[in-house]
Order: structure tokens, then C-alpha cells, then sequence
């Protein structure tokens, strides 16, 4: 990887991991946006608390470098799931927040579509790993 593919990669890691880290605070102490935002979709508390510890979890994952396409493949997934919901049950502005965590999810999205896509040979490589295992088994 040469160095601007590295400072792209890192810069987009670093915000993805701050906003996933940031919102943590308000899902882990019951803020009422989070509360509401998982009570709208049937999943309060269990799923506030369980897709904090994944964000989390892809947070992490995304600031250590060989585990870069793991944090960001799951923040790509969890994010599709917030930006759906926000489609379909919730709307773009959620409590008067004028749409601040939709677009909070859609950069996070993007950040981590783009950090697999520069990691895809890590990822490429664990998977040939993993499945070479798994047919010895």
C-alpha cells in the first residue's frame, strides 16, 4: 500500500471508529433518542445494548491495521441496517435531530465500503486461509 492509499485508509478508519465511539455513550446510558430509536423498532433494550457492543467491536477491529477490512466489513453491515431502518420505520430526522444521526450513519457506511475496498487483499487472503482450514477439517 503506498502512502496515500495509507493516510486515505487511516483517515477513513479513524472517523468511521470516532463516530461509532462517540454515539456508544448515549446507546450505553439509556439516552432517550436510543431508547426511543430501539423501542420504535421493538428491540429496546437488548438491541440498543447488543448493537453497541457491535459497534464497538468493528470500532476496535477497525483502528488495529491487519484487522482493518473485519472492523469495516462490520460497520458496513451495521450501518445498512441503520440507514434501512431510518428508510422504513424511523424517517431522516429522528426526534428533532434534523437528520444529524442518518447522515452520521451514511458517512460510516461509506467510510467502510471504501475500507474494505483497500483492504480487499487482507480480507481476500484471511478467507482463502479460513476455507483452506475448513476443507481439512
Amino acid at each position: 500500500m503506498n502512502k496515500t492509499t495509507s493516510i486515505i485508509s487511516w483517515s477513513l478508519r479513524i472517523v468511521a471508529a470516532l463516530i461509532m465511539l462517540q454515539t456508544l455513550y448515549f446507546k450505553f446510558s439509556g439516552a432517550p433518542e436510543s431508547v426511543y430509536i430501539f423501542s420504535t423498532l421493538g428491540m429496546e433494550p437488548w438491541g440498543r445494548i447488543g448493537i453497541g457492543i457491535g459497534e464497538l467491536i468493528a470500532a476496535l477491529l477497525l483502528l488495529v491495521p491487519a484487522t482493518a477490512w473485519m472492523g469495516a466489513a462490520g460497520a458496513v453491515g451495521l450501518m445498512s441496517g441503520a440507514v434501512f431502518f431510518h428508510f422504513t420505520k424511523l424517517g431522516i430526522d429522528v426526534m428533532g435531530d434534523g437528520g444529524q444521526l442518518f447522515y452520521y450513519a451514511l458517512i460510516v457506511l461509506v467510510c467502510g465500503a471504501v475500507t474494505v475496498f483497500i483492504h480487499r487483499k487482507n480480507m481476500f487472503a484471511f478467507m482463502a486461509r479460513f476455507f483452506k482450514k475448513s476443507a481439512r477439517a
